[in-house]
């Protein structure tokens, strides 16, 4: 009688069959049941966010009982009630501080005693303005449709319509620093080449601020050595693995004198805010500084993604340069001026160390020299008003008269003014989605008025002179 013995090589043909049966019928028998609830909710895409708008956004402003009342107008000219959502931070109560219904709410920061401080001559005050990126979130943690927290002092000035467009662009349930560095190159020197400059304004997204704010007390323990509020921040984001993400469109105004160079050169991505607008030069000739500012605001809400924008036209017949810093100048040079000597910045003001040294007068962007002789520089056309029609827009310009009787080409000596034609921006989605200068025409004849008029550049079209 023979004994039936398993043997390794029986087992695997056994498997091998039993396998081959199952994959037979699986094949003839296809699977009918519904799938199960629980399996449904993990493939089902998740509901389609809503575009970012400014109610998405949350402005937190430090300011103080000292700074408060003479900074109110600067906050008036961009925040807007009941559309808006912001917050001002002070030291202690003011009076009659929130019986300004123009003007944000008011809360009075938290005590901060217990936090050291040891930057030698340093204010302690940079403890509490860092603070107010803890107190904001937790202020408004409930609220589920605040997406970014936006963080400027009362002198900071934003063009929220712009603001909005950019941060729009990133996930805000992602972990986001966005700011810019100061212009002085001894500024980030001292500070840090990595860190967004408070006074400029940054926006951290909300999943980020969140987790800042459970964390940022015991950041404020280890970093009693740093200067400013700004550098406290910038020290925990680090702890936390974030690093900045750089908008240009930040302006920190680390510059003494008078901004006409870096205004009329501002690069392609948007104006998103201007500070120290207290401590420069007025930006338009003949106004106060308060008054010029509002001048720049009242043609940037027409069209905000244009606003200083920088266009360069030729007239080879006449052998003229024009450039056009939409909204604010038109500078008109005699004969050929190439396109990437123009785009650099004019040396027009001064150093943020008033004792300037060599160290001090190096700035985060190519200069160039300011003619100071009235004859050898253009001649500038200051933003005299706008003309408002649905998406289409003149501005026009006038020009800056000087003392200097120069020799100048019958082109240029006879103009006066200059009015620009041009279509809102931000309605080309094409040129807002890929950032493309965009070219002009000069319009024949001009005697006493030059016409300009803005449009996209063609595809192989070039911006120089052609003769």
């Amino acid at each position: 009688m023979s004994i039936f013995r398993i043997v390794p090589s029986n087992i695997k043909d056994i498997c091998l069959i039993i396998s081959s049966l199952s994959i037979f019928y699986l094949l003839s028998h296809p699977l009918t049941a519904p799938i199960p609830t629980a399996l449904i909710s993990v493939v089902t895409p998740p509901p389609t966010t809503t575009a970012t708008t400014i109610r998405h956004l949350l402005f937190s402003i430090a300011s103080s009982t000292k700074s408060y009342n003479n900074r109110k107008s600067y906050l008036r000219l961009w925040y807007k009630p009941n559309f808006t959502n912001a917050i001002v931070f002070l030291d202690r109560p003011v009076t009659d501080s929130n019986s300004d219904l123009d003007l944000p709410p008011v809360i009075i920061s938290e005590d901060t005693s217990r936090f050291p401080y040891t930057f030698p001559r340093g204010l302690r005050s940079a403890i509490r303005v860092a603070r107010i990126v803890k107190e904001a979130v937790e202020s408004n943690e409930s609220d589920d449709e605040i997406r970014w927290y936006v963080f400027g002092d009362d002198d900071t000035v934003f063009l929220t319509e712009n603001l909005v467009r950019v941060l729009s662009e990133y996930d805000h349930d992602r972990w986001f620093y966005i700011g810019s560095v100061s212009e002085s190159y001894e500024q980030n020197l001292r500070h840090s080449f990595k860190m967004a400059f408070g006074g400029g304004g940054f926006a951290i997204s909300r999943s980020l601020g969140r987790v800042l704010a459970r964390v940022l007390d015991s950041c404020l323990m280890r970093y009693p050595h740093v200067y400013g509020s700004d550098s406290r921040v910038f020290s925990c984001l680090l702890e936390l693995g974030v690093e900045l993400t750089h908008h240009p469109g930040f302006h920190q105004v680390d510059i003494r004198g008078d901004m006409f160079g870096i205004l009329s050169a501002h690069p392609l991505p948007p104006l998103l805010s201007l500070h120290h607008l207290d401590l420069v030069d007025p930006i338009f000739p003949g106004l106060t500084r308060l008054e010029a500012v509002k001048h720049l605001f009242e043609v940037a809400k027409h069209d905000p993604t244009r606003i200083l924008q920088q266009t360069v036209c030729y007239d080879s017949s006449n052998l003229i340069t024009v450039s056009v810093s939409w909204g604010y100048v038109v500078q008109v040079f005699d004969g050929n001026q190439f396109l990437p000597d123009l785009i650099q910045v004019q040396k027009t003001f001064g150093s943020w160390r008033r004792k300037e040294n060599f160290l001090s007068s190096l700035h985060m962007f190519n200069m160039r020299d300011y003619r100071k002789d009235p004859c050898k520089a253009p001649v500038t056309f200051f933003l005299e008003g706008i003309d408002p029609d649905t998406d289409r827009f003149h501005t026009s310009y006038k020009k800056h008269m000087s003392m200097m009787n120069c020799s100048r080409s019958n082109a240029i000596r006879d103009l006066m003014d200059i009015k620009v034609f041009s279509r809102r921006l931000d309605a080309d989605t094409e040129q807002m989605n890929a950032l493309r200068r965009q070219c002009c025409d000069i319009l024949p004849p001009y005697n006493k008025t030059m016409v300009i008029s803005l449009r996209r550049c063609e595809t192989d079209e070039l911006i120089a002179m052609h003769v």
